[in-house]
């Protein structure tokens, strides 16, 4: 088929890879334009258009699909299918029309829960015991389309928010080359979406992650897995701020944000959490035996 591609993260490159192994022609990929980083403000172009670039495939960055010149060049490359994943705009009803066949998208969750910006992060973080990918054709609401296809995963403990998020990618990836066959052949029916379990991923905002010692271990856990590797979860201890990149449910009990060992054991409101590895500002990641080694946090301090 002839597809156009939409997507922006890493997390969008594994399938754009499959479509093209899998013999479609992407006439098209658009992306978010470039950013600046870093102290020298370089320009720095998305994971997709690197992908793109190297299978010499024509990259399009418009700011907005608002523009009409960007829904006319869209029409203008007749295509029979738009694949989006991780694009991060919106697609107004002129977008989703212009190919042949609409346009699907490969969500990391399974829908009707977890709808919009950062399912990931928030499965982990809400302590679900599963995910997975669901393909929609998709509509003008907010991930409401009907589901085409899905795949699940059980979230184990072990898992962080990066572990997760390269297996959906290769989920996705996998199931992405039958799901538009079987659509557009008839053979899939498009199945609706349940009107109850409606969540939404919202966007993780900086505040939630600083650690709140009151909440019990669990959700303290979770929480850590959750945002790892980014934004990172993190407390103050000694003076400075820590981001804590992985720890243990402790089957202890004491006040609230209280130190109740040398292994870094934290009273939180029910049971305790034991931090492993630990990242100071402007530093690499290390052990907490490391971290103590040369930095006393004695039991019975307070974080």
């Amino acid at each position: 088929m002839r597809l156009v591609f939409m997507g922006t993260p890493n997390f969008s490159v594994p399938t754009l890879e499959a479509l093209v192994a899998a013999g479609h022609e992407v006439c098209a990929v658009y992306t978010q334009p470039p950013s600046r980083a870093g102290r020298g403000k370089k320009e720095r172009v998305s994971a997709v258009q690197q992908a793109a670039q190297s299978l010499d495939i024509p990259v399009h960055t418009p700011i907005s699909f608002r523009d009409p010149a960007v829904i006319s060049g869209l029409i203008g490359l007749r295509a029979d299918m738009a694949v989006v994943i991780a694009y991060g705009q919106i697609l107004p009803q002129e977008a989703l029309d212009a190919p042949q066949y609409g346009c699907i998208n490969v969500h990391a969750s399974l829908l009707p829960r977890w709808r919009g910006a950062a399912p990931i992060h928030r499965a982990i973080m809400a302590g679900d015991a599963e995910t997975g990918v669901d393909i929609m054709v998709m509509e003008a609401g907010l991930d409401t389309g009907p589901v085409i296809a899905e795949a699940t995963v059980e979230i184990t403990d072990e898992m962080t928010t990066g572990i997760l998020h390269d297996q959906l990618a290769r989920m996705g990836a996998d199931l992405i080359s039958d799901a538009i066959a079987g659509y557009v052949k008839g053979d899939i029916k498009p199945n609706a979406q349940s009107s109850e379990g409606v969540t939404y991923a919202k966007k993780i905002d900086k505040a939630e992650a600083k650690i709140d010692w009151s909440q019990d271990a669990r959700s303290i856990f979770n929480l850590v897995r959750g945002l790892n590797p980014f934004p990172g979860a993190w407390c103050m201890m000694n003076g400075e701020r820590v981001k804590i990149l992985a720890g243990q449910m402790v089957d202890k009990n004491g006040d609230v944000g209280a130190v109740l060992d040398e292994q870094l054991t934290i009273a939180c409101g029910d049971g305790a959490y034991q931090i492993l590895s630990l990242q100071r500002a402007g530093k690499g990641p290390v052990s907490a035996a490391d971290y103590l080694l040369g930095h006393n946090i004695p039991a019975g301090s307070r974080l």
